[in-house]
């Protein structure tokens, strides 16, 4: 996967943020949104398109694009990279390969020493209660 080719096809917005920061958030639009269009990279395969959409559904809006926000820190630059990291980690995400689990199946030998422990557990609870008197 080519990183820097992944962020150049991206796009930014910048706003306003909320949050602490005082004057500054009035003045500085600090804020980053970061839009990528999964259909018109040209770095992604089909598969690769398919792939994200599949996995990051969630982030695509209803015009096709990749939008991931930022504004945690109160500069705009501090913001860009951190929003260019998620991006980069939401893609890779997507385009890993899902493992199928093997299923595998538990040796007697620990079955037996849990419920082992299970008694010892148990024993010393019933030791702990309260004698009750025999009248």
């Amino acid at each position: 996967m080519n990183q820097a080719g992944l962020i150049k096809e991206c796009k930014y917005n910048f706003a306003r943020s909320g949050g602490k920061g005082g004057q500054n958030v009035n003045k500085v639009s600090t804020k980053v949104e970061l839009y990528f269009d999964v259909l018109s990279s040209r770095i992604l395969t089909d598969t690769e398109k398919q792939l994200v959409f599949k996995k990051a559904g969630n982030k695509i809006n209803a015009e096709g694009l990749l939008q991931i926000t930022n504004e945690t820190d109160r500069t705009q630059l501090a913001n860009k990279e951190k929003a260019q990291k998620k991006f980069l980690k939401v893609i890779e995400m997507a385009l890993k390969p899902e493992v199928k689990r093997i299923k595998t199946v538990v040796p007697t030998v620990v079955n037996e020493k849990r419920i082992q422990e299970k008694k010892i557990v148990s024993e010393k609870k019933t030791s702990r209660r309260r004698v009750r008197n025999a009248n």
